[in-house]
């Protein structure tokens, strides 16, 4: 039997906790990785379940965001039923103003619900780092005879007060949400550890547009999937957990964890981003039976130069995206995104750093975020004395440093404009 599905990205967060990353961009276009974006994640995982027809619900701080799924995402299938096309704000009924919580976004999309009639809604966040084939947890919501499912993350109890809980009984179903509760219960026959609400959900369509109409009547309702469509639905519906430890992924070895990170902070997207830099790394990027999607760009391909004794271009443990340049310098345990020059003598260890930035000799850099287009002068050492660096830069409490951006303008001719590092050009 086909079960068509209709799928919302909720891609509106501010991300406030991650700023000064999200200063001019929502969380959901901050960087990662290198090449690629937040967004892109929840988006791959989605096109290659077979999920083409995607809604991405858009808010705050849009325009990078915008561009990024222009550049990378945005298409009309052969058929109508296929397409990836973000949505602001409607402002279709009276007195709608922003998205006021993650049920309002879908309220006021509800008539592309109403239009589609799919059997399936999907609404999934677009703020995690994590790969899940889509297609099982429909087939879980679809054999159950649910009208919801809550895709659900086995956590240590001891970490239940960090977590919206999900208490269920011996057959999935649940019975309750506890929210961020110390004692919250913990999954039947493991006594150890919780059920975390992924903020993934599969709806039933008629019970979504029941659920919705009924909440939007509400008045003092907060609407929010999680604080009131769920635990009403609860009372009258059949609603599950979708344990995320049994999906699959193609291509993976069956007894490799699942990987799925919460970024919400600077100093758990650091540690996200270090995850990639082991041999056998918990998030595999390689896997092309499941690859992770972006944007295309005509990058050249990553050069490293000279090989003089004390001036050798090397990266050790690194990944480095198209353009970077290694001239005579050393990267190690780092993630660089795409046209990075980094100069001779320049040392480079366990940083993160984003697109267009350029870092001159004999600089070192350690334990650091470098935001976009940032030029480091010759000879600046980062990330060595945290009380020098909380100065001029954001240090957050374990100590990774964040480099804020900026652009300085380069002469073309007799134009002056904004680009990326001026010697990038001359490799």
């Amino acid at each position: 039997m086909q079960i068509k599905v209709l799928a919302f990205v909720l891609a509106g967060g501010k991300g406030t906790r991650l700023m000064p990353l999200t200063a001019e961009r929502a969380k959901p276009a901050v960087p990662f990785g290198g090449k690629y974006r937040i967004v892109d994640f929840v988006l791959s995982n989605l096109i290659n379940s077979g999920i083409y027809s995607i809604y991405v619900l858009i808010q705050f701080r849009s325009q990078s965001l915008l561009q990024h799924l222009a550049e990378g995402w945005e298409f009309t299938g052969p058929i109508g039923h296929q397409f990836i096309v973000p949505v602001p704000a409607q402002m279709r009924l009276a007195g709608e103003t922003w998205y006021r919580g993650t049920a309002d976004a879908v309220t006021q999309n509800l008539n592309l619900v109403e239009h589609s009639a799919p059997d399936v809604v999907l609404v999934f966040g677009a703020d995690h780092i994590y790969r899940m084939n889509v297609r099982e947890m429909i087939d879980y919501h679809v054999a159950k005879g649910a009208d919801a499912t809550v895709a659900a993350l086995r956590v240590d109890k001891g970490l239940a007060s960090e977590f919206g809980v999900v208490e269920t009984d011996e057959d999935g179903r649940i019975v309750g949400f506890h929210e961020k509760r110390p004692d919250a219960p913990t999954i039947p026959s493991r006594p150890e550890e919780i059920y975390a609400s992924m903020g993934n959900y599969a709806f039933s369509g008629k019970a979504l547009v029941d659920a919705i109409h009924a909440d939007a009547d509400n008045p003092v309702s907060t609407h929010d999937f999680a604080a009131d469509i769920l635990p009403r639905m609860l009372r009258d519906g059949r609603v599950f957990a979708y344990d995320f430890a049994t999906n699959r992924i193609p291509g993976e070895p069956p007894e490799k964890p699942n990987y799925w990170r919460d970024v919400g902070t600077l100093d758990a997207y650091y540690d996200a981003n270090m995850d990639l830099r082991a041999i056998d790394p918990e998030l595999n990027l390689y896997n092309r039976l499941w690859p992770v999607r972006t944007a295309t760009y005509p990058d050249p391909p990553a050069k490293l130069a000279f090989n003089d004794e004390g001036r050798r271009g090397q990266a050790i443990d690194s990944s480095l995206s198209g353009g970077c340049i290694i001239s005579g310098a050393t990267v190690q345990d780092s993630v660089l995104g795409r046209h990075i020059f980094v100069h001779s003598y320049a040392h480079i260890d366990s940083c993160v750093i984003h697109d267009n930035c350029e870092i001159g000799r004999h600089a070192r850099i350690r334990r650091a975020i470098l935001m976009k287009n940032v030029t480091i002068p010759p000879d600046t050492v980062i990330g060595y004395d945290h009380e020098e660096d909380a100065k001029r830069y954001h240090v957050t409490e374990s100590g990774i440093v964040v480099v804020a951006g900026g652009r300085s303008p380069i002469r073309i001719g007799e134009v002056t404009v904004l680009g990326p590092p001026e010697s990038a050009a001359r490799a």
